[in-house]
């Protein structure tokens, strides 16, 4: 099936030229491409249209899962006939087992595994093995993280149709390989009831993850296959085939568990000899138990807490060799874009040390076998060699896509509502405070929104501060403040609680606000990470949905970036406005923002919940994210209230609202001290 783009609006402004520029560059056999698009340029709809005409099963690859969520809806949206799948870590909360030496203290993983999540992982990877192309998967870097070996996965799944000779008891089997569980009560996700020769299944996962199925033997042959009630048994329709994919990423033979086991055995031997022999009995004795006991486990149940660390064995992977991964799945001509490709690149370039930092402190202390560090994320030249053709799509692309694509740099300036680049103003710092205040004063007698960027923490604090004093509503953002807390401050700033947003880096990705009508960067003459051409574009593009948008920068030099950075603003400038002329557009707004992430927040008692924060706050107005340190009477149990958080945290996941969730998951964490730390009765 081909892909079907339904959109009630066709490709407009540099959209259309984008579009066709991509698209013949990559015919052409470009294997890098970049789509240098400014925000609200509609990036997403041009790289759909490409999608659409290319024809290849897609992987987006975002560098957070709220992202993702973001990308996975509007993809939706765009091709509903299509399979759109979402792959993201499906961890509501995740603690990685770790050991600190220098404290001598180990750190037990602890998890909360999200089960919709992982019913839409298992989709993916059906849907990829089913043979479609018509595929397109949104995911976060989690997908460069181990997976299981596809040839085993596509090998465990069950194909029968009617009239097929299948041995009954072999296809109970094989229901059990593919870890499906037999009951004889009401079935659920990845079980099965055997009455007679009729056998009743339940999919674990995918389109039909809600309905049942009966296969129907007679003697060795299947008679009939149906779709049923799961309630009632009624049977709803016949089926000529059914296809059943393991209920689990991670699946093997009885054959790879047993030289799995034999290989385990000699690996510890191997450890332990070397631990004794550099006379650290300790760490030997440490490795002989907890190794022999996750083998046992392994033996008797078929998998132990940690088996990840044992995944080389059972994939049958030499040593150092890299692990399976979604981008397996994916066939060789597949299509990778890259969202935000200036964040994500970096993010995968720096994953795979911080996880062996980690596994080393692990290895090295006795705590697991070396095997543990081929349970890994890919290194980067791994994922060069894994990427199909690539778009990198960004509003500031860094050197490192500009040199991949050689010079195949497709730009998009235009965008659909008109607007056009906000100016760039350089004013002198001497009375920069009075004179800013007098520009803040103007936007909130229009009900706008002003942003002001900072160089340093401290000032970003103090004049939070002064602001507090002479009146002005604001708040302040740094790297202290928690990521949580951010979230409620925006949120707090949309809803109009105050005018003035203060922070040391408000370039971050997502941070589109309509409202905001000023940018005003202080000390953009202090070339370095934070007044390079790259941040002082982002931080200008805050601007850039506002009508009237304006950004001033208070400098007493002109360094070379920000002449570069102007230059490049005014040339944006010029095409757009010559383009609005020829068109006749008349620039309007961009809607109201809003992360779309907090509905849940108000569902149940928000009152209760999340108090109101009145404004202008007081000098020490720090807030943190769930904000839980409330009295609380000998009336209320608070196992009660650990419990209702942790159902509100579940219940935002499934919704796959991952900033609701975390606000829930620090509630039940902070109502988890408490009770702690209570006095015992």
């Amino acid at each position: 099936m081909d892909f079907q783009l339904v959109s009630d609006y066709a490709p407009t402004g540099d959209q259309p030229e984008a579009i066709a520029q991509l698209l013949g560059s990559i015919r052409d056999g470009s294997q890098h491409n970049t789509l240098l698009g400014i925000t609200g340029s509609g990036k997403t709809f041009t790289v759909a249209n490409v999608i659409a005409e290319l024809n290849r099963p897609t992987l987006v690859l975002s560098h957070n899962k709220t992202l993702a969520a973001q990308l996975y809806g509007e993809f939706k949206n765009f091709f509903p006939h299509n399979a759109v799948e979402y792959f993201v870590s499906y961890y509501d909360y995740y603690q990685p087992e770790a050991y600190l030496p220098a404290s001598d203290t180990y750190i037990e993983k602890d998890l909360s595994i999200n089960d919709e999540i992982e019913k839409m992982r298992l989709q993916t990877v059906a849907t990829l093995l089913s043979g479609r192309r018509d595929v397109i998967v949104v995911s976060s870097v989690s997908c460069l993280y181990g997976a299981g070996n596809p040839a085993d996965f596509h090998a465990t799944a069950i194909r029968i149709e009617t009239g097929q000779r299948v041995n009954y008891k072999q296809f109970l089997y094989k229901l059990v390989e593919a870890l499906y569980t037999r009951t004889e009560r009401e079935l659920e996700p990845a079980t099965f009831r055997v009455n007679g020769d009729t056998v009743d299944i339940m999919a674990a996962f995918g389109e039909f993850g809600n309905q049942c199925f009966r296969v129907m033997f007679f003697d060795d042959e299947v008679e009939a296959i149906y779709a049923i009630d799961p309630v009632s048994g009624q049977r709803i329709r016949m089926l000529d085939s059914l296809t059943l994919y393991p209920t689990s990423l991670f699946v093997t033979t009885k054959e790879r568990i047993a030289a799995a086991v034999q290989q385990i055995y000699l690996d510890l031997g191997k450890q332990i000899e070397r631990f004794e022999h550099e006379g650290r009995t300790m760490e030997a004795h440490r490795i002989k138990q907890r190794v022999e006991y996750d083998v046992e486990m392994i033996k008797e149940l078929g998998y132990c807490p940690g088996i990840e660390n044992y995944s080389r064995y059972f994939d049958g992977r030499a040593e150092g060799t890299r692990p399976f991964c979604l981008l397996d799945y994916f066939p060789q001509d597949y299509l990778m874009v890259v969202d935000e490709s200036h964040v994500t690149i970096p993010q995968v370039h720096a994953m795979f040390g911080g996880d062996r930092a980690r596994k080393e402190n692990l290895v090295e202390y006795g705590f697991r076998l070396p095997a543990a560090k081929d349970n890994r994320p890919l290194t980067f030249d791994e994922f060069e060699q894994l990427q199909g053709t690539t778009i990198y799509v960004s509003a500031t692309p860094a050197d490192w896509e500009l040199a991949k694509s050689e010079g195949v740099i497709v730009e998009q300036l235009i965008r659909p509502t008109g607007l056009v680049d906000p100016p760039l103003e350089v004013r002198v710092t001497l009375n920069q405070i009075d004179d800013l205040i007098e520009e803040i004063d103007k936007r909130v007698k229009n009900d706008d929104k002003v942003l002001v960027t900072t160089i340093t923490k401290r000032m970003a604090e103090e004049l939070s501060k002064y602001f507090d004093r002479v009146g002005v509503r604001n708040r302040y953002i740094h790297s202290d403040v928690d990521t949580l807390e951010r979230i409620q401050i925006l949120e707090d700033l949309r809803a109009g609680m105050f005018d003035v947003l203060v922070g040391v880096n408000l370039l971050r990705e997502g941070l589109d606000l309509p409202e905001v009508a000023l940018v005003a960067i202080l000390d953009a003459d202090k070339e370095g990470f934070l007044r390079n051409v790259r941040s002082l574009t982002q931080i200008a593009g805050r601007a850039a949905r506002h009508s009237q948008g304006h950004v001033i920068l208070y400098a007493d030099t002109c360094t070379e970036s920000m002449r570069t950075t102007i230059a490049q603003s005014n040339r944006r400038r010029e095409i757009q406005v010559r383009y609005n002329m020829e068109h006749g557009i008349l620039p309007h707004r961009a809607q109201r923002s809003g992360t779309g992430q907090s509905t849940l927040l108000t569902n149940r008692n928000a009152a209760d919940e999340i108090p109101d924060i009145a404004y202008p706050p007081s000098e020490n107005h720090y807030m943190i994210a769930a904000d839980v340190q409330k009295p609380y009477g000998a009336d209320e149990n608070i196992d009660e209230q650990i419990d209702r958080a942790r159902e509100d945290m579940e219940r935002a996941a499934k919704s796959l609202d991952f900033l609701a969730a975390a606000r829930f998951r620090d509630r039940m964490y902070e109502l988890q001290k408490l009770r702690d730390e209570a006095p015992k009765k």
